[in-house]
């Protein structure tokens, strides 16, 4: 069958205190000496993600990296320039209708966020997805299903004009964007996502999760704090012992919810490891547990300066063990 057509572009979008920007790829200028990757904690994740990120949110997380400088023309309020985050989805599905053959959640997940400053140079975006991968691969992960957003965003913002006069202006939040990086890091493009119709509030710029709305309708772990994020949009907060479902209709209605039609986001499979080799590798960790090859080494003769004799040395690669060598002879 042959593969959807990917969009294309030149450009990569970079994120800075919730604003966009571009970098072509002919701009060049990266140097990876300067730069390195590493594991970080949540809270550290959290704090670059909900600053930078246009939709100033953080996925349920299960990994998270860093892209870290030493180079001081490029540090604004740090060495962290760059996060990658690798998250649960809402659904199971989401992760075994592109990866059948893998565990959800452990051995497969969702790059939820993926934000570079506007002050690292062009080109940085694929190298920091590799050491990702590669470190990801090393924890175990084997298959990543990420999405590229097409849906512009804008927001309202209130000004006052030069005579005093109350204004408002559509100011651009991003333009949407087509995962340039994912195709550049061979990742296979599976077309759109389902069309659906999403909750957009168009004075902030943001879409709504069903999700979130749906903590809230049955007051469920998560509920006050989505409440919380809907008085900040302008919603009045609700009043003890009000039904949530009612509030929620009227909160909505305040902060000017609009239902519109969302065409599907771009989606990508990027396989960590070959499929046929995990199947493989999956057989003998079933059925066998030790993978045993014999080899002949040449062995030096005991209590003789020089000499050899040829011995059988057996090579065994137990699974169980976390994944070992043992050597007998």
């Amino acid at each position: 069958m042959p593969q959807p057509a990917s969009p294309t572009s030149t450009a990569c979008q970079r994120w800075t205190l919730g604003r966009h920007s571009w970098r072509h790829a002919s701009e060049g200028g990266f140097d990876r000496r300067r730069f390195t990757v590493a594991a970080i904690p949540e809270a550290l994740a959290r704090a670059f993600v909900c600053r930078h990120h246009y939709s100033a949110s953080y996925p349920a997380a299960r990994l998270a990296w860093g892209l870290f400088t030493d180079d001081e023309a490029l540090v604004d309020d740090g060495p962290l320039t760059g996060v990658a985050v690798l998250s649960v989805p809402m659904r199971a599905a989401v992760l075994t209708n592109v990866f059948p053959d893998l565990e959800p959640f452990t051995e497969s997940l969702e790059l939820g966020r993926f934000v570079l400053t506007d002050a690292v140079p062009a080109n940085a975006e694929s190298w920091f997805l590799a050491q990702v991968w590669r470190q990801a691969a090393a924890a175990s992960l084997r298959g990543v299903v990420t999405f590229a957003d097409p849906l512009q965003r804008q927001r309202a913002i209130a000004d006052v004009d030069e005579d005093g006069q109350s204004v408002t202006r559509v100011e651009t939040i991003t333009p949407g964007h087509v995962g340039v990086i994912y195709q550049a890091t061979n990742a296979v493009s599976l077309g759109r996502s389902t069309a659906r119709t999403i909750n957009y509030v168009p004075s902030a710029g943001l879409v709504l999760p069903e999700r979130t709305l749906s903590k809230i309708r049955t007051g469920e772990q998560g509920c006050e704090a989505a409440e919380r994020h809907l008085v900040t949009l302008g919603a009045r907060a609700r009043r003890a012992h009000e039904d949530t479902r009612s509030w929620l209709r009227t909160a909505l209605e305040e902060i000017g919810t609009q239902k519109i039609r969302h065409p599907g986001n771009h989606r990508y499979k990027c396989a960590l490891l070959h499929q046929m080799t995990l199947r493989r590798l999956r057989a003998v960790r079933d059925h066998h547990a030790l993978l045993t090859t014999v080899i002949l080494s040449r062995v030096p003769l005991l209590g003789q300066a020089s000499g050899f004799r040829w011995a059988c040395v057996t090579l065994t690669f137990d699974f169980w063990a976390g994944g070992s060598w043992l050597i007998s002879s």
